[in-house]
C-alpha cells in the first residue's frame, strides 16, 4: 500500500477488550489498548518519502504487511465516469503497454449499499500498476496519479471508491442530512421504502407478487441512490485513512435537482472533511462534460444548472476547485472516453496548489458585466495573457436576452483589453448573457492557458430545477 508522507497516519483495528496492541514501522513502535468493545486505534509516526517498509502489528496474534511505500495518497470518488476503467478509455492498448510502475498503486472498494456502517472490506487489496492490473484501475484516477508521480517523483496511491449511477446524498450520513433540514422529503421516502421492505421480509410464505416486490425493494434499499447508503456501505470502512486530498467526478444523477446540489454538494464535502479529521483537505472535482443532442436555439438546461452548482461550490468552500471539460464530452455517450485530459486537468489543480508547481490550473471564469447601450461588455479572470478561440477566430457559444428573458445567439468579439463584447440585432436593450448554457453547448473559448472558459450566466432567473427537491 501507500501511506501519506509527512503526517501521522491513523491505524485502527479490532481485538479483544483491553487487549494490548503495538505497531512497528521504520524502526518505531507505537502502543494502544483496545476499548471495552475491542476497538483500538493509534497514529503511526510521520514518515518521509521512501520504502518499501514493513508494518508489524502485534496483539495476541501478529499481522505483517510488506511492501509499504510512503508518498502521496488521494481518494478518487464519484459515479461512473470516475469508476470508468483504463481498459475502457481511449488508447487502452497503448496505456497497458506502459503501465508497469511500482510507484503507482490503487485499491478498488466494492459497491455495497447499507443503512448501517460496514467496518471493513477485507477482500480488497492494494494493486501495483502493471500491464496486468491497470486495466481495472479508475482511468481518471490513474491518469491523475501518473501525472503526479511523473512530476513529483514520489509514490502515489489512489483509494478508489467510485460507484456508477450514485447520487450525492448516498455519500452523506443520515444524521447530517437530518440536521441540515433541507432533505426531509428524501428522508421520508427512504423511511417508507425501508418499512415496506421490513414488512415484506416478515412474511413467512410470500406469494409471487410479494416476492417480486421484495426483490425490487431490495435493489432500492441497498442501492446507490438511497441517502447514506454509500457513506455506510463503502466510505465508513476507510474514513480516516491518511490522505492528501480527494478528486471527484459525479453530478449526472443529481442534474434534475441541480439547485439542491448547490447545498448538498458542499454539505458532502464538509462532512467528509469533518469525519476524516484532517482539516480542510483539498477537494477537486470534474464539472459535467457536454452530453446529449446539440440544440439549434438557446434553451434552459438541467445539466447547465448542475455545472453552475458545481462552480458555485468553489466560492462556498476553501481549498476546492473544478476541472472544466465542456470541450471533451461526447453527445452520444454519457461516458466520454477521453479520460487522460480529465486526469491531467485535475492534476493541474493538485500540482499548483498542493505541490507548488508553477502551471496554469484554473479555467477562465466570468467576473463582471457592463451594459453599453445595445451591447454587453464581459470581464473575466484566469485567462492568462489573452484568448484563443478554438477552430474559428470568432467566439462561439454566447447568447443574449432582454427583459423578456428570451435568449438568442449573440455575436461576440474580443477587445484589445481581453474583454468580450456581446450583442445581437434582435436584442436592442440587453440585460443578460449566457455562455455554453446547454446540455451540449457549441462553444470554443479557451484562454491562452489552454483551459476552456467555464460555462456561466449573468442572470439569476429561476431555472428548470429551482423548485425540484
Amino acid at each position: 500500500m501507500v501511506l501519506q508522507r509527512d503526517q501521522p497516519n491513523k491505524l485502527w483495528g479490532k481485538a479483544e477488550p483491553a487487549e494490548s496492541i503495538s505497531a512497528s514501522i521504520a524502526g518505531q513502535t507505537i502502543a494502544a489498548t483496545a476499548d471495552a468493545s475491542g476497538l483500538w486505534s493509534l497514529m503511526l509516526p510521520k514518515l518521509e518519502v521512501g520504502g518499501p517498509h514493513t508494518l508489524v502489528v502485534k496483539g495476541k496474534n501478529e499481522l505483517k504487511i510488506n511492501d509499504i511505500l510512503v508518498g502521496e495518497v488521494w481518494i478518487c470518488s464519484g459515479q461512473s465516469n470516475m469508476q470508468w476503467t483504463v481498459k475502457s478509455a481511449n488508447d487502452s492498448d497503448l496505456e497497458l503497454l506502459t503501465a508497469n510502475n511500482s510507484q503507482i498503486r490503487m485499491i478498488n472498494f466494492p459497491q455495497v449499499g447499507s443503512q448501517t456502517p460496514i467496518w471493513s472490506h477485507d477482500d480488497r487489496k492494494w494493486q501495483v500498476s502493471s500491464t496486468e492490473t491497470v486495466g481495472g484501475f479508475s482511468a481518471v484516477g490513474y491518469f491523475f496519479a501518473r501525472q503526479l508521480q511523473q512530476t513529483l517523483g514520489v509514490p502515489v496511491g489512489m483509494v478508489n471508491n467510485a460507484w456508477g449511477g450514485s447520487a450525492c446524498e448516498a455519500w452523506v450520513d443520515l444524521d447530517t442530512l437530518k440536521k441540515a433540514g433541507s432533505y426531509q422529503a428524501m428522508i421520508d421516502s427512504l423511511s417508507t421504502r425501508n418499512q415496506q421492505y421490513s414488512d415484506l421480509l416478515a412474511i413467512k410464505e410470500p406469494d409471487t407478487k410479494q416476492t417480486e416486490q421484495l426483490e425490487n425493494l431490495k435493489k432500492s434499499v441497498t442501492g446507490n441512490q438511497n441517502p447514506s447508503n454509500i457513506y455506510n456501505g463503502v466510505l465508513s470502512s476507510h474514513i480516516g485513512y491518511g490522505i492528501r486530498g480527494a478528486i471527484w467526478y459525479q453530478g449526472e444523477t443529481n442534474a434534475g435537482r441541480a439547485y439542491q446540489y448547490r447545498e448538498l454538494f458542499p454539505l458532502m464535502i464538509s462532512t467528509w472533511r469533518k469525519d476524516w479529521n484532517q482539516g480542510d483537505f483539498p477537494f477537486y472535482w470534474v464539472q459535467l462534460a457536454d452530453f446529449k443532442a446539440e440544440k439549434d436555439n438557446p434553451e434552459e438546461s438541467e445539466w447547465a444548472e448542475l455545472r453552475e452548482a458545481q462552480t458555485m461550490t468553489m466560492k462556498a468552500l476553501p481549498k476546492t476547485g473544478q476541472a472544466v471539460i465542456v470541450d471533451i464530452g461526447e453527445g452520444k455517450d454519457i461516458h466520454p472516453k477521453n479520460k487522460v485530459d480529465v486526469g491531467r486537468r485535475l492534476a493541474r489543480w493538485a500540482l499548483a496548489n498542493e505541490y507548488g508547481v508553477n502551471i496554469p490550473f484554473h479555467s477562465p471564469e466570468y467576473k463582471a458585466m457592463e451594459i453599453m447601450d445595445d451591447k454587453v461588455k464581459l470581464q473575466f479572470d484566469h485567462f492568462g495573457n489573452g484568448w484563443r478561440p478554438f477552430d474559428t477566430a470568432e467566439p462561439k457559444g454566447f447568447a443574449i436576452a432582454g427583459e423578456d428573458r428570451k435568449f438568442v445567439w449573440a455575436t461576440a468579439t474580443i477587445a484589445k483589453d481581453n474583454t468580450v463584447i456581446v450583442s445581437s440585432p434582435e436584442v436592442s436593450a440587453p440585460v443578460a448573457v449566457r455562455y455554453a448554457w446547454s446540455d451540449n453547448p457549441r462553444c470554443n473559448m479557451f484562454g491562452q492557458t489552454g483551459l476552456p472558459l467555464t460555462p456561466f450566466r449573468t442572470d439569476d432567473w429561476p431555472g428548470l430545477t429551482a423548485v425540484k427537491k
